[in-house]
């Protein structure tokens, strides 16, 4: 799927409803995190962006898959980052955007475990910083990963705004 252009009003419609939620509704001020977090919703607008392929380009669906894949890769390297990066993001998105689809038919801890899950893989993904683009992107991993409740709630209330 391809991504939605930067100009296109669905992005400014997630900056602005971001902005408002983390800025005047939590206090947080810290301007890459939220366009961090806008650019997360325009890439998961489409459900392709959760989902990454497997060896043989099937989705990969479950938590506990994509996290066994990014622990299966190579000690070192943009594509385990990424992997941990990417399921930082998907739990994230989860339980901020749809915290009520992980109490469906999973015991009272998927909330907990999704949380947890989505802070050690940000703090993993913050680790790589071999490029540049890495090391500038690093302390924003790492603030997702030590926030990752604040910014969860961000999204809760992103969404409500949206909820008419």
């Amino acid at each position: 799927m391809e991504p939605i252009p930067v100009s296109h009003p669905l992005r400014r419609l997630f900056t602005g409803l971001t902005e408002h939620a983390f800025m005047a509704e939590l206090g947080v001020t810290d301007v890459k995190l939220i366009d961090y977090i806008s650019e997360l919703l325009a890439r998961f607008v489409h459900a392709d962006g959760l989902f990454v392929g497997d060896a043989a380009h099937r989705p990969i669906r479950s938590l506990a898959d994509m996290a066994a894949a990014a622990e299966a890769m190579s000690l070192r390297g943009e594509p385990r980052r990424e992997a941990f990066r990417h399921l930082g993001d998907v739990t994230l998105f989860w339980t901020g955007v749809f915290p009520e689809s992980l109490a469906k038919g999973r015991s009272a801890s998927a909330l907990v475990d999704y949380c947890e899950t989505g802070k050690r893989s940000y703090y993993l993904a913050s680790t790589y910083a071999d490029t540049p683009i890495q090391q500038e992107e690093a302390p924003i991993l790492r603030r997702l990963s030590v926030d990752f409740e604040t910014c969860m709630e961000g999204l809760r209330k992103v969404r409500g705004q949206m909820v008419y």
